[in-house]
């Protein structure tokens, strides 16, 4: 893993209305990294990540993605850019009108030069990829399961071979045995393609199972950095409280 961030923001401000949600805050991603990003309800962990990814305007701060400020590209380069990382909504933002192959397929009809044929092969390799039946790819979203979806959109998040992964909780809403082998796929993803991810979750297991640090939003800002151990030594009520509470002591025990 190298320290040389592939996503850094500074001084990040976002709100709506008068209603603040981040002040003053500041994050690096590191490249190779799997980087969980906690809090309670309300701290804006999805708002963070959509605003990194251009979803949400940032009233202040300055984001920068693989060494691009993401507020001075032009559209053209704007476009370059989001082709080098892809994102897993967390109820996977399928369009329901098309199969799970043709969601995948959506992403790379950007890519100029290929053939139908083309497109239909990478489609169906990053179905398989994310570990989902062949048969899944003529499914459409309504026939899947909540995982399946899940898995869908992470297919999809990988079909452009990003550099970086955006993750929205992608085991919430799943039985313990199916959130485990997510877990077990994105760190097997991160290390075959080289990616780095920014993962947000409220899951204890997923944090102890595949992230290589934890970044708790608290107050408006990034609160503190570190692993996992790390965490357990940090004075604040909240964090205090997460990981050291009874699902926190259970966590540690399954490991």
């Amino acid at each position: 893993m190298s320290e040389d961030p592939v996503v850094r923001v500074r001084g990040l401000r976002t709100q709506f209305g008068t209603h603040v949600v981040h002040e003053g805050l500041d994050l690096d991603l590191k490249r190779g990294e799997i980087l969980g990003v906690v809090g309670g309800s309300g701290t804006g962990k999805s708002v963070l990540l959509r605003a990194i990814v251009g979803l949400e305007a940032a009233q202040a701060g300055e984001i920068d993605v693989l060494g691009q400020r993401i507020g001075s590209l032009s559209g053209a380069d704007r476009r370059a850019l989001e082709q080098r990382w892809g994102v897993m909504f967390q109820d996977g933002a399928l369009f329901s009108s098309l199969t799970v192959r043709e969601n995948v397929e959506v992403p790379l009809n950007a890519v100029p030069g290929l053939t139908d044929a083309q497109r239909r092969g990478l489609a169906e390799l990053k179905v398989s990829m994310a570990g989902l039946p062949w048969k899944a790819n003529e499914n459409f979203p309504s026939d899947l399961s909540g995982g399946m979806r899940k898995r869908a959109g992470l297919a999809r998040a990988l079909a452009l071979d990003p550099e970086i992964l955006f993750l929205d909780e992608p085991t919430a809403g799943l039985d313990p045995i199916g959130a485990t082998a997510f877990d077990k796929l994105i760190i097997t993803l991160r290390d075959a393609l080289n990616l780095s991810v920014f993962l947000v979750t409220h899951d204890l297991d997923t944090l102890h199972a595949c992230c290589d640090r934890v970044a708790v939003l608290a107050e408006r800002k990034v609160l503190t950095t570190g692993t996992m151990d790390e965490m357990l030594g940090v004075d604040h009520p909240w964090v205090h409280e997460y990981f050291h509470g009874p699902r926190a002591r259970a966590a540690v025990k399954k490991d």
